[in-house]
């Protein structure tokens, strides 16, 4: 089995229960195929960079998976089959990484406390 990175674009009027709903419907997809979800992350609801399907918005999910072949014709159907899911992209990498993603580490540096180190010299 190969490893893949899998992005998932949910529509934006999806709620965030709906959007569990159909990553745990994928995942269920994953595991009755054989395969194994290594990492999953939600990166939250962004900005698309075009409008896709009259959604400006959508809810991206990021997943990293060990699949065969017949898993990844699976998985193509159910999301081509599915409303909800706006757009994919599916990548064949040499290993996933257990460490958070770029969008995770800046997502968590916005949260972080701001140090202003500007002097108030009068």
């Amino acid at each position: 089995m190969a490893f893949y990175e899998s992005i998932i674009i949910i529509r934006q009027d999806v709620s965030s229960a709906d959007v569990d709903k159909i990553v745990d419907d994928l995942k269920q997809v994953i595991k009755n195929y054989d395969g194994n979800v290594v990492k999953t992350e939600y990166w939250g609801l962004r900005t698309l960079a075009y409008e896709i399907q009259n959604n400006k918005k959508g809810h991206y999910y990021f997943m990293g998976i060990e699949a065969n072949k017949p898993l990844l014709d699976e998985l193509d159907r159910k999301t081509k089959l599915s409303e909800s899911i706006i757009r994919t992209s599916l990548v064949r990498v040499d290993a996933i990484s257990k460490d958070p993603s770029p969008i995770l580490r800046a997502k968590g540096s916005d949260d972080e406390n701001i140090v202003d180190v500007t002097s108030n010299r009068n």
